[in-house]
């Protein structure tokens, strides 16, 4: 990864640790943005198992026949690791790296800007736009994000930074600055490339991080829009992420895919008070990356109403 000059995760985590718990008046107020990122860089292995057995929670052995390579599902209030597979592995990531370019743009963009395709971003040419549309950037991170288009993704790269070169760059800052470690971009829509890859820890840190802006939670949590061009018409979207459309309580993320990467998908879902966050990586087929994802959350959510169950009697 790119060197930069942003302070380095752990030294930014002491200091944090060192104003929450400071003496008298040398205490210091975290700020909001200093409380997020300590929020997403918690990540507690141990607790859980101290309270309970979790391999003893019905659909536990259902996740033994799961064909995705890796995974991580984690409690986000707590920061509990319900279930890891090769969670710390490095693994190519396909459209999920589209949730790094969708916070980029909406952090570092102009979002009433007009962005036009171009024939420099028209490049997979697999996509719905098209060579000469016309789009409201925030509207174009709609439509990137809701049907996973990867020249749209090019546009808002090459828009918000200029140059594609210069976005990836930004984007490999950000996630040194959120402690990604196990993580590098090489473009921002996930196509093939041997350089951009993560893991599911690190995608965790990503997703937990960007669901706390609200923005972006509420483009990745649509179901259905019409997204409007510049020139008055209109583009009919369906979140590609199926859990939007089956499972109770989802509320997003991202799906993904390449014959590199596999079948992919970052989820979000909240059940009676529990909001677990699960990145999948590298399933098997189109449909398994949904049953499987709704395996794990059906899983989790057990889990945690049975931690908060025995912690509420002890």
């Amino acid at each position: 990864m790119k060197k930069t000059y942003i302070i380095p995760f752990v030294m930014l985590t002491a200091m944090l640790a060192s104003c929450r718990f400071g003496r008298g008046d040398d205490k210091i107020e975290l700020t909001p943005e200093q409380i997020r990122l300590e929020q997403i860089s918690h990540l507690d292995t141990t607790s859980l198992r101290t309270v309970l057995n979790p391999d003893s929670i019905v659909g536990r052995t259902k996740l033994d026949s799961l064909t995705a390579d890796a995974w991580m599902l984690v409690d986000d209030s707590t920061g509990i690791v319900i279930s890891e597979k090769h969670g710390y592995e490095r693994r190519y990531m396909a459209s999920i790296t589209k949730m790094m370019t969708a916070l980029i743009a909406l952090e570092k963009g102009n979002l009433s800007d007009s962005i036009d395709i171009t024939s420099d971003v028209y490049i997979n040419r697999d996509s719905r736009v098209r060579l000469g549309d016309g789009y409201v950037m925030h509207d174009l991170i709609y439509e990137m994000m809701m049907i996973s288009d990867n020249d749209a993704a090019y546009a808002i790269a090459q828009h918000v930074g200029g140059d594609t070169l210069r976005f990836y760059d930004l984007m490999n800052q950000k996630a040194q600055y959120l402690g990604m470690d196990s993580t590098h971009f090489a473009n921002p829509n996930g196509m093939p490339n041997d350089n951009n890859f993560s893991s599911a820890a690190d995608l965790i840190k990503l997703a937990r991080y960007a669901m706390r802006d609200t923005m972006f939670a509420g483009i990745v949590g649509t179901a259905e829009r019409d997204i409007p061009l510049t020139d008055g018409r209109h583009l009919a979207c369906r979140n590609s992420n199926a859990l939007l459309h089956t499972y109770e309580g989802c509320i997003g993320i991202k799906t993904g895919f390449t014959n590199q990467a596999g079948y992919c998908l970052a989820s979000a879902a909240t059940r009676n008070g529990h909001t677990l966050m699960l990145v999948l990586l590298h399933s098997k087929k189109h449909a398994t990356r949904f049953t499987e994802s709704a395996a794990l959350l059906d899983y989790g959510f057990r889990v945690m109403d049975t931690y908060r169950q025995r912690v509420n009697a002890q």
